[in-house]
Formats: structure tokens, sequence, C-alpha cells
């Protein structure tokens, strides 16, 4: 099972209406898919990844096969609930707090400040062609996750270690992202991601050629009104590899209301009588005008709703 790749150089051009069709088919029946030639300096990937790398293993990776995790293969039910995984979360939007890391080097926070910069504008831009393909205002969706302070971003930096007993334990459990737009750097080398889709789990090979991993949170399908899915996944333990994992949220900020597009809902709170006078007259017609007819009907008509 191929999953959707989209080329965002053939955005432009006499390609852009088969790449929108794709980038709409994989958000509603996949609700993840690779993007290339997104834009992003890919020497700053590599070193995002090599900088990462290092400090776990310099940092992190001796307190977390010395923790109490580690205990959990010596119990199979405790296992089941456990992940496998050392991570940590940075906030970049609305406001940063990379300096907080004490044992960051100089080098890492510039280099991760420069990556998320880019990246932003490759989440925006995702966003825009979402509200396209969608039919609302381009700016629909960075608007409905604004809140007081713009969209929020922040980045779980995890490692999935080597584990003895892969056959007990998850790297992490079987869960849907709660956000919006969730961009993912993953490792080169060492699999592990999957995800569900038509009944079966999809194995996401690991990323070549720095390509962006994407897939769709709670919110985005809260706001599409069903059509875009956020779709189950999880990673696998590993025996042989530890595995990277880079992944940034475009998300709503905490005091965003969110509510599905108007414009992506059926009519409702109407007289079903209300309904049958309209079809009368629009009996051949196309059934969705129809809709649309009476969704402006009861919002110009307050008394269909007593």
């Amino acid at each position: 099972m191929e999953v959707p790749v989209i080329n965002f150089n053939e955005l432009e051009g006499e390609k852009r209406g088969q790449t929108m069709a794709l980038l709409h088919q994989a958000c509603e029946k996949w609700g993840f898919f690779q993007i290339e030639n997104h834009g992003i300096d890919m020497d700053l990937m590599d070193k995002v990844k090599e900088y990462m790398n290092t400090f776990y293993e310099e940092n992190l990776k001796d307190s977390f096969y010395s923790s109490d995790i580690t205990k959990v293969l010596e119990d199979k039910q405790s296992a089941a609930n456990t992940d496998w995984e050392s991570s940590f979360f940075i906030w970049h939007r609305p406001k940063s707090n990379i300096n907080e890391f004490t044992n960051f080097p100089e080098q890492l926070c510039k280099t991760m400040d420069s990556y998320i910069n880019q990246l932003i504008k490759v989440a925006e831009k995702l966003s825009e062609l979402m509200c396209e393909n969608l039919g609302v205002d381009k700016d629909y969706i960075k608007k409905s996750f604004s809140g007081k302070s713009g969209p929020s971003v922040g980045t779980k930096v995890a490692k999935y270690p080597e584990c003895p007993k892969p056959e007990l334990v998850r790297g992490l459990r079987e869960h849907t992202d709660a956000g919006g737009i969730i961009l993912l750097l993953q490792d080169d080398q060492v699999p592990g991601l999957e995800f569900y889709k038509d009944g079966k789990w999809v194995k996401i090979p690991p990323s070549k050629n720095n390509t962006i991993f994407v897939n769709t949170g709670d919110q985005l399908e809260i706001i599409s009104n069903g059509q875009y899915k956020s779709t189950l996944h999880r990673v696998m333990a590993d025996q042989k590899g530890s595995r990277l994992s880079v992944a940034t949220f475009y998300n709503p900020s905490g005091d965003a209301i969110i509510y599905p597009a108007p414009e992506l809902l059926y009519p409702n709170c109407f007289r079903f009588q209300d309904y049958l006078k309209l079809y009368a007259t629009t009996k051949f017609s196309d059934k969705h005008l129809r809709f649309e007819s009476m969704k402006k009907t009861v919002n110009g008509q307050q008394d269909l709703l007593v």
C-alpha cells in the first residue's frame, strides 16, 4: 500500500489540479501523506537530526536504560500500558521555551529555530491548500487556530531506543493526535511508525531524501465536519535500531474556539414543511444547491428555529 506523496513543485503548472485532488483524497481517505520538494533546506534538516541524536546519546540514553520504564519488561501486563520512548517537548509559538533547555548547545537552538521558521511556512501553505480543497476561505484554518496569539506550534522530540523484548511493549501506543497538522521529520534508517487504514496497519518506511511525513489531527476532522480524518497510529519497538522522531504540531491556541466550518455543515433546525416548499420548485435540481438554500433560509429567518 503506497502512501500518497504530494510534490509541492507540481502545485504550479499543468499538474496542479491533479496534485490538489491527490492531497484532498489523502486527507479524506488516509489522514496521512508525504510531501516532497517542500522548500525546507535539506542541510538544515540533516543538522536537526544530527544534533537531536547526539543530544540523546550524550544526555538521555543512560538515564533511559536505568529508569523504571525498563523494569516493565519484567511484567507483561505493565508493559502493555507503557510507551518505550525517551522524549521531550519544545514550544515555539506563541512563545518559545527553547532557551530553558540549559543543556542544549547554542548551535542546536539556532538550527532548531531556523528549521521551525521554514516548517511553519510549509504548515501554513498546507492549511491554505486544504482550505481551497474544502471550499472555504484560504486562511480559515489559520484563523480558527489563532485565538488571541496565533496558532500554537511545538515539537515533540522522541527516541525509540533499542528494546530487548519488542514483542511486549509499544514504542508509542495506538492513538490519534489531538491537534491540527502534524509535520514529522523522522528517521531515515529505522522503521517503526504504523498507521491504521482499511482494517490494516500500514508500515511507514523511514523517510528518504528528507521528505516530510504529515498527518491530520482531531481538530482538522472537526473543522472539516468529518471530511478530513484523524487516523489511528502507533510506533513499534525495535530490537536492533533506535528510531528518531521530530514531530512538529501546528495546533490551535489553547483559547481557540473550534467548531465545524459553517460552509461544510448540512442545514439544520428547519421545519420539514419549509424544506418541502423549496423541494417543490427545485426537485430536479442539484440537491446540494437546495441544501445551501436551506442554510441561508434558516440563517435569515430566526422564526424557523422556534
